[in-house]
């Protein structure tokens, strides 16, 4: 194998195990949280202010997220003017010591500082548009779609070993997660050291401060072909959320599922999902709007059998929904980053990024009323929604090819 070859494969190694460590850090609390905050014990954790329980829950939950979605959209474009190696660096050290704080949160019981904590944690791993432009940018060949597909894998497998990691470790404290977290990114430092080159200080004469607020993912939008990616992406990945936020509810409402059983579904998507993205970036001829249409068409049959079929029927839609997932998100990044290079590639991750955020923000507000009336409302929304963007896909594949349809 030539210097070079190993180089690729190292650079592809290191960023998927950030990949999966950035996202096994964000769903570290799930399995935590629930007990300390409505076990009926009284902690300084869940008696904030006198505030319900339950309700410091759902703020300490979404808080995260938040951070999530202020990263995925600046942290991108801001890579674009100063270097992916020093953004990297910068958050993956970042994340780490955020991850250090929440364990110190956890052992001061802080509601104050663990909120903090995870703000700025979430904020630095949306660090996922920096990794994917990076692969876009010094892969060269059918490989880059393979690393895409296999970083995007390490993102859906994260989700699974979160939770696995803390239910595993929790024993030791609450606090232990976290610093384990923390000591696995910094030592993927490491490998962020190794594996990519440094590059010239920026000469643009611009703080970070300037860049975020000049050149975040949604800037983007003035162009009308990125809108159009926008609003096509965006109604696809509402219904991505609907079915990954509200199937546990269903599965409690339809088939009184405790805990472990949500776990398990949970499970067979992630691990189907994460093997499907080791072969979802084969080489096609097709158009990756046409093909990315055609993914999104499956998956939205896999969101609608939960909405309208029964216990069975709706436990076999969600884990299947993982095959033409993993195939959608290889398809879409991938025509993304040859059609809108001109952009910069961290700003153009970063807008897909942003995307799937914004949607899990819209449907946990919209969700949350519907499943007041019937959670099945919004499941069969979300799959309509991503019928809707599947046929907006290749009706744009259509008008791209004769462009006197363009103004149709």
């Amino acid at each position: 194998m030539s210097p070079a070859a190993m180089n690729d494969r190292l650079l592809i190694a290191t960023l998927c195990a950030l990949g999966l460590l950035s996202t096994t850090g964000a769903s570290l609390p799930y399995p935590l949280l629930a007990p300390l905050f409505a076990d009926g014990g009284v902690n300084g954790l869940n008696s904030f202010l006198g505030l319900p329980p339950k309700l410091l829950l759902g703020i300490a939950l979404m808080i995260n997220p938040l951070g999530l979605l202020i990263g995925s959209a600046v942290l991108g474009p801001l890579s674009d003017g100063f270097g992916r190696r020093r953004a990297l660096l910068l958050t993956t050290i970042g994340a780490a010591l955020g991850h250090l704080l929440t364990a110190v949160a956890m052992v001061m019981e802080s509601y104050v500082l663990f909120l903090a904590a995870r703000f700025v944690t979430g904020l630095l791993e949306g660090n996922g548009a920096v990794m994917r432009a990076i692969v876009i940018e010094r892969i060269q060949g059918p490989l880059r779609n393979h690393a895409l597909s296999w970083l995007n894998g390490a993102f859906n497998l994260g989700w699974l070993v979160g939770p696995l990691l803390a239910s595993a470790t929790m024993a030791g404290g609450a606090a232990l997660p976290f610093q384990l977290a923390a000591g696995a990114l910094l030592l993927g430092t490491l490998g962020v050291l190794v594996s990519i080159p440094a590059t010239p200080a920026p000469t643009h004469g611009h703080g970070w401060w300037s860049m975020a607020r000049r050149r975040h993912a949604l800037t983007l939008l003035q162009h009308a072909p990125l809108r159009t990616l926008f609003i096509v992406h965006l109604g696809y990945c509402c219904g991505v959320a609907a079915l990954y936020e509200f199937f546990p509810l269903w599965l409690v409402d339809v088939g009184g599922y405790d805990a472990p059983r949500i776990a398990l579904v949970n499970m067979g998507m992630c691990a189907l999902m994460t093997t499907a993205a080791l072969f979802a970036g084969r080489a096609s001829a097709l158009d990756g709007r046409q093909r990315a249409g055609w993914y999104a068409g499956m998956g939205a049959m896999a969101i609608l059998c939960v909405g309208f079929g029964s216990l069975e029927v709706g436990i076999a839609g969600i884990v299947l929904f993982g095959v033409p997932h993993a195939f959608y998100n290889t398809a879409l990044q991938s025509w993304s980053a040859d059609a809108f290079a001109a952009h910069g590639q961290g700003a153009v991750m970063a807008l897909l990024s942003t995307t799937f955020c914004i949607a899990n923000i819209l449907v946990a507000l919209a969700g949350g009323l519907l499943s007041l009336v019937d959670t099945r409302l919004v499941l069969v929304l979300g799959g309509l929604l991503a019928v809707w963007a599947s046929f907006a896909l290749r009706r744009w594949r259509l008008r791209s090819a004769q462009p006197n349809l363009e103004g149709a």
